[in-house]
């Protein structure tokens, strides 16, 4: 009996002792962790790598001003070069590295997946650039950039005050992206104006001579596309497509300027963009963004993703700091669930913020940002 007593009595202290082992080897965390997916390689990097870097500028000067009552932040950001399949193990280092709350990814398809993944875990996240309107349909995820129905929206009341005819429209039909914005524009476009529509369906297509056909009478060619396939485009129309014609775009034109061999300057008509980032801003927050970026990382990425990425990051700090002195308990050794459901109620409460890409930015309980979208000249048509 004695025997037996002293088996057990040994099986329960170590048991304790591993117990104990666990607490008392448990590691505190001492940063805030700010997870973020998006292409860092590949062809869409210039989005990826303009989020990561402005990113990571809003977190240093955030930590040089002493971080959240003196605890600071830290990115994590990893590449999934605007694949969808690479995010469940992007998701899966980070949380296991102690992400708290996230950006969520840079592009459209891989932030689906990543909603997905996050809402299981109820983990916050504010997209900087994901526009898909469904990266929001779940109630942990919002967007600093425009949703593409309500780019889609915005683009045609704008088109519906230029006195237009006719226009052209070019996009790609099986791209949740273009096609989101294609379906809110042609919803939202004035009935008294004609469309002339031209599809494309493969991503690494390189010749558009028919679909240049199909537009070429066209004054105002509107391009809810990324600006590879736009940049293609406007280099074999030279000559065909009038020059004094405007190609018009949305989010996806950000960064044409620097697309690998293309000369915007050769171009002879105008390209714009719909917008929320004035890359020329001479004054204000835009400007103070520009000047600090340029600085730090120069101009071939300066972009509205960027910038939007550095308001995402102020965004959650000043929301974390606001909860934070209404008396919630925000440490960085919180479950990321628990910080969640304090950044819902501080954005479905009415929490404003104002940064590089406009003023009194609010956001509706749908994850949808409300915010002022300007029409924003890249170049204008060569004299």
């Amino acid at each position: 009996m004695k025997t037996t007593f002293c088996k057990v009595l040994a099986v329960v202290m170590c048991l304790l002792m591993v117990a104990a082992c666990f607490v008392g080897c448990g590691e505190k965390k001492e940063t805030y962790i700010i997870g973020l997916s998006g292409p860092l390689t590949g062809g869409a990097a210039v989005y990826g790598t303009a989020v990561k870097n402005a990113a990571q500028m809003a977190v240093d000067e955030i930590n040089a001003a002493g971080g959240l009552d003196g605890v600071k932040f830290e990115l994590l950001a990893l590449d999934d070069q605007h694949d969808a399949s690479k995010v469940s193990t992007n998701y899966a280092d980070m949380v296991a590295k102690g992400m708290i709350v996230s950006l969520g990814c840079v592009t459209t398809n891989p932030c689906l997946e990543f909603a997905n993944l996050s809402s299981e875990d109820n983990i916050f996240f504010l997209t900087p650039s994901a526009s898909g309107n469904d990266v929001v349909k779940k109630d942990n995820a919002y967007q600093m950039c425009f949703a593409d129905g309500n780019q889609g929206k915005v683009a045609a009341d704008y088109v519906n005050t230029l006195g237009l005819d006719k226009i052209g429209i070019f996009y790609k039909s099986d791209d949740s992206y273009s096609k989101g914005i294609f379906d809110q524009f042609k919803a939202n476009l004035n009935s008294s104006i004609a469309t002339v529509e031209a599809v494309f369906t493969d991503a690494n297509q390189t010749d558009f001579t028919a679909q240049i056909d199909t537009l070429k009478e066209c004054e105002f060619i509107f391009m809810p596309i990324y600006y590879t396939p736009a940049s293609i485009f406007m280099t074999q129309a030279k000559g065909k497509v009038a020059d004094n014609a405007t190609y018009y775009g949305c989010d996806g034109f950000d960064g044409i300027e620097s697309a690998d061999g293309f000369d915007i300057t050769a171009i002879p008509q105008k390209v714009s963009m719909l917008s929320h980032f004035n890359s020329k801003a001479t004054d204000g927050k835009a400007a103070e963004f520009i000047k600090k970026y340029t600085e730090k990382f120069g101009a071939d990425t300066l972009n509205q993703f960027g910038a939007a990425a550095y308001d995402c990051v102020y965004a959650l700090y000043n929301a974390m700091k606001e909860a934070k002195e209404a008396g919630k308990d925000i440490n960085p050794n919180m479950s990321a669930e628990e910080l969640c459901t304090i950044l819902k109620e501080k954005f479905n409460g009415g929490f404003t913020f104002s940064g590089a890409t406009g003023d009194n930015i609010k956001w509706q309980s749908t994850g949808y940002v409300d915010k002022v979208a300007i029409a924003y000249v890249i170049k204008e048509a060569n004299a």
